[in-house]
Order: C-alpha cells, then sequence, then structure tokens
C-alpha cells in the first residue's frame, strides 16, 4: 500500500486532489457530491479522482453505484496514514512552496 501511495500523490497528475480527498474522508466520511462543493473543485473531477483511489484501495464506498455513495478511507490504506503523511509533507503543493524560496 506504501508503493500505491507513492504513486497516487506523488507519481501521477492529480495528486494534489487525491491527497485532499483523503484528508477530507479522514475527517468524515462523504459522498462526492459534499467533496465537490467542501473541496471546490468540479463534480466529474472529483468522480474521476474516488474511482482512482478507489480501484487503488484507497477508499472504499458504501453503495458506490448508486448517486450519493458514501466514501471512506478503506481498511487496507487506514494502517498506512503516516506513510501517507510523510508522502504530503515531502511532495506537497504547500511543501513545494517552501522549497521554492
Amino acid at each position: 500500500m506504501k508503493n500505491i501511495l507513492w504513486y497516487l500523490l506523488a507519481g501521477t497528475r492529480g495528486g494534489e486532489t487525491r491527497a485532499r480527498i483523503l484528508f477530507a474522508l479522514r475527517e468524515r466520511p462523504r459522498n462526492a457530491h459534499q467533496l465537490a462543493q467542501e473541496l471546490h473543485c468540479d463534480y466529474k473531477t472529483i468522480q474521476h479522482h474516488l474511482r482512482v483511489l478507489s480501484d487503488n484501495h484507497a477508499v472504499t464506498a458504501v453503495n458506490r453505484e448508486s448517486y450519493g455513495a458514501v466514501y471512506f478511507v478503506s481498511e487496507e490504506a487506514q494502517p498506512y496514514w503516516n506513510d501517507f503523511e510523510e508522502i504530503w509533507n515531502r511532495f506537497g503543493k504547500s511543501n513545494k512552496k517552501e522549497h521554492a524560496r
């Protein structure tokens, strides 16, 4: 799972959005519409990233096939939360700004 997190956050475009989704879901479960509103992202963009995260077992959903599917950080990914934060602290957008100074 740690390698998958590296890929999802630091190895591909969209890592920042996926990290923001994971932080939001860690706080509390949400559906795609709620995430889109809270993160100020297009609904289709959120759907895409949730699909990527789900396909890589980082998130799971209840009633995934319905409009109101509620997403959670997966049980498989939860033990790797410290790794997630380490990756984000190293490669997250805010850190890149600090390193540019």
